[in-house]
């Protein structure tokens, strides 16, 4: 029996504008998938790349890859999840902006009895891209010093308070005074406001002229070389988001000239490829929500029909932390 839901599609590239919210009919999950009715969905700048074209998709296509809500139904040889499960979701393929979907089972993850659906929409796809970041791209240990660029957004909250659990002294930038107290209130020990400082100078002086051994960019283009000047020789940029913009192309000869440097793409679906790879990531993420180690800030909130409102204030930079739609 196919089941009338409300998602959001697009059918060319451009800005937030070409979003549009469509009814469909969903049919029954198919062999391997579950029927997820989503309760609330996170809102990621990855969201955005897709949308403006930056990562290209096969159009027409969904957005969105992260959400929780329950199992409603189950297709044939589903053992994963049952209906009736909560579960949450992060990466793989578009579609989450919907009221729900079908999609793989194997792709779910159970949700904690003492973890809201609200914070598992804000808090998985991001605390996930913490956990393979700083535990796996680039193994940080206790009385390390890193740059984070982006302190005070969605993934850069939840990485100041692991890190600090860690042990690690975390520098971040910021673009006010504002942003730079959340950063520090959530873990960062130094802030840097990029747009009235020299990045790169700044980590140097707070690093007695060493840099950093690793820097962690999702900002992209206008920090790009600035995140090379900041690190030691022989330190890594792991690269991970492009908010303005894509790096432009560079001349490998630049990392030899600046100490034998490494610089890393990485990307939350190839960390998470096997279930075994996925379970073991959302359950560091809910540990730490868990235990206090993370604490989810009250996520800003949109019904879906605003989708369009909530990437314009996402893309302005104008937000903190996290951002989910509610059906």
């Amino acid at each position: 029996m196919r089941s009338p839901i409300r998602t959001v599609q697009i059918d060319r590239v451009g800005g937030p504008e070409v979003m549009r919210l469509h009814d469909v009919e969903l049919p029954p999950p198919g062999p391997g998938q579950a029927r997820v009715r989503h309760d609330a969905i996170g809102v990621n700048f990855i969201d955005t790349y897709q949308r403006s074209g930056l990562y290209p998709l096969p159009l027409p296509t969904g957005l969105g890859q992260e959400a929780a809500g329950v199992v409603e139904a189950t297709g044939e040889g589903v053992t994963a999840v049952a209906p009736g499960d909560r579960v949450a979701y992060a990466g793989g393929a578009p579609g989450s902006y919907a009221e729900a979907r079908n999609l793989p089972a194997d792709r779910l993850v159970p949700l904690p009895a003492g973890i809201a659906a609200e914070t598992a929409a804000a808090t998985l796809l991001k605390g996930m891209t913490v956990e393979y970041l700083v535990q796996r791209t680039f193994p940080v240990a206790p009385g390390m010093t890193v740059l984070w660029h982006a302190a005070a957004g969605g993934v850069g909250l939840l990485a100041c308070q692991w890190l600090r659990a860690l042990g690690v002294t975390v520098i971040g930038t910021v673009g006010s005074e504002a942003k730079a107290e959340l950063a520090r209130a959530h873990g960062c020990t130094h802030t840097i406001l990029y747009d009235r400082e020299d990045v790169a100078a700044r980590t140097r002086e707070l690093t007695g002229g060493a840099g950093v051994p690793v820097v962690f960019d999702s900002v992209g283009r206008s920090t790009f070389t600035g995140s090379l000047d900041a690190l030691a020789p022989r330190g890594m940029l792991v690269s991970f988001g492009n908010a303005s913009g894509k790096p432009d192309p560079f001349d490998l000869q630049l990392l030899a000239q600046r100490g034998s440097l490494y610089v890393t793409r990485p990307t939350l679906n190839a960390y998470t490829a096997t279930r075994a790879e996925l379970l073991a990531s959302a359950a560091a993420v809910f540990d730490r929500l868990g235990s206090g180690v993370l604490v989810a800030a009250t996520p800003r909130r949109f019904a879906l029909a605003d989708v369009v409102e909530a990437h314009r204030a996402l893309e302005s930079r104008a937000t903190t932390g996290s951002t989910i739609l509610v059906p």
